[in-house]
């Protein structure tokens, strides 16, 4: 057989480069190797493998001294989400790893899994519920992530649901209220957590958007949101509690979420995936995260869900 009709799976591409099946899926994600779908399996074909090695021994010792003064510098650590829980601990991962830089987005929690699947980020926090699981997270990561380990550690759960002006003046009680003809809502930017949450109860509820008042108003964060609702532009709007106490706004709780850290799973992660487990199971952290109030920590550090 001509090796041009000849493929590998990632087990064999592993043991033909006597690497981990960690290494092979990172050079697949960075393009240094190609691959393709066959079905539910990644194959790499022989002409391709080849190319990867040859490319390798041509770059011979300059890549030995780049890869060498890249290591010396501290590696840039792109940490994605918008709770300010996450500012502390991007602070103690650069307190504590000598080599590790982190760089804040604050990106809502489907726009930075699809950063993640794009190579564009390193770990990213999320919140996103599954109407038809009734569950958080790992159905989307498995959707979004397909092919990549990856590893998912909660970070903390909060109370989501809706912020109302000041003493409720329309009564509102929950979800079937956003269907009302005299109440009207601010919306959060496709892709966040609190729009994935409000577009799957709408599902549920059997709601149309187009029949929501205000729907295509949007605002970027829980804060102006909440912000909003206090200054009377809307009467509801969907976020977490933090923001409520923040700006002055009541708060009805209507679902404890799950906010998780996903990682992929690969030897450059695999240091930091190990302090980031020792810091949330520190008490210097959790004590942080206490005095920040409405954080329920007792899952902290769990590992939720892990591929293989």
């Amino acid at each position: 057989m001509s090796d041009n009709n000849i493929s590998y799976t990632i087990e064999e591409v592993a043991s033909l480069l006597k690497v981990s099946k960690l290494t092979v899926y990172d050079l697949i994600k960075k393009n240094e190797l190609t691959s393709y779908r066959v079905g539910r399996q990644m194959r790499v074909d022989a002409s391709d493998l080849e190319s990867y090695k040859e490319g390798k021994k041509n770059k011979g010792r300059q890549v030995a001294n780049s890869e060498a003064i890249v290591n010396d510098s501290p590696r840039t650590f792109v940490i994605s989400g918008q709770d300010i829980a996450l500012d502390l601990l991007a602070k103690q991962l650069e307190k504590e790893s000598e080599n590790i830089r982190p760089l804040r987005l604050y990106t809502g929690s489907l726009n930075s899994l699809i950063s993640m699947y794009n190579n564009q980020c390193d770990l990213v926090s999320l919140h996103l519920f599954d109407g038809d699981t009734g569950t958080y997270n790992i159905p989307y990561v498995k959707k979004i992530l397909t092919g990549f380990p990856f590893i998912v550690i909660n970070f903390l759960s909060r109370w989501a649901g809706l912020y109302v002006q000041k003493g409720n003046p329309k009564n509102i009680t929950g979800w079937k209220d956003l269907n009302r003809e005299d109440v009207s809502i601010i919306n959060r930017e496709k892709g966040s957590g609190a729009r994935v949450l409000l577009d799957e109860q709408l599902r549920i509820q059997g709601m149309r958007y187009n029949e929501i008042n205000g729907y295509q108003i949007e605002e970027t964060s829980h804060l102006s949101v909440a912000a909003a609702i206090g200054g009377d532009r809307a009467d509801i709007g969907v976020g977490i509690e933090k923001a409520s106490k923040i700006v002055g706004v009541d708060f009805i709780p209507l679902i404890k979420e799950r906010y998780d850290l996903i990682l992929l799973k690969n030897e450059t992660n695999e240091d930091v995936i190990r302090k980031i487990k020792e810091i949330l199971s520190s008490e210097e952290i959790r004590n942080e995260l206490s005095l920040m109030g409405d954080y329920d920590l007792s899952e902290t550090g769990k590992v939720i869900f892990e591929t293989y």
